[in-house]
């Protein structure tokens, strides 16, 4: 069914709910009494972007990070390159090459990225998309039975 003037993207609201794990526990329970969940689509409205500043960033926690990377990678590659190794001294000269290799290069990578942002960013940072409220909408044919499914949803608690 294709959005039209009448009717807004995913529907009629059937549900509003203040946080996504809310929205996503009502579609569940449609989901559960055998509501064909098809009909849903869940919107989240008043979007903001939050960022949540998780530490410092020093040179320390960026080389042991770019590190810590690039040792997984030669790690990787080592273990790619021991496939063809004729013996098992050879396979552990390979993955061992290919860790400090990784290491080495991770670090310097990591540090020449760092060194280019020249102090502007010297911070940890996770950020996120919320919205401030997340409507359950459903098709208009079946909204009345999504609405008393929920009202059921909603006494539970």
């Amino acid at each position: 069914m294709s959005a039209s003037v009448s009717m807004p993207l995913g529907g009629v609201q059937v549900g509003s709910f203040d946080s996504y794990e809310r929205a996503q526990a009502a579609v569940d329970h449609l989901s559960d009494q055998k509501f064909p969940v098809e009909n849903v689509t869940i919107i989240g409205s008043d979007l903001r972007q939050v960022e949540r500043v998780t530490g410092r960033l020093t040179w320390g926690r960026v080389l042991a990070a770019g590190a810590a990377g690039g040792a997984w990678w030669g790690l990787f590659v080592g273990l790619l390159l021991g496939l063809f190794a004729v013996d098992g001294g050879a396979w552990v000269g390979s993955l061992l090459t290919g860790l400090l290799i990784g290491l080495v290069f991770g670090a310097l990578f990591a540090a020449i990225g760092y060194s280019a942002t020249r102090g502007r960013r010297d911070f940890t940072s996770a950020s996120a998309i919320v919205a401030n409220r997340y409507d359950v909408m459903c098709n208009p044919a079946r909204a009345e039975e999504a609405r008393a499914h929920l009202a059921r949803f909603s006494l539970r608690g």
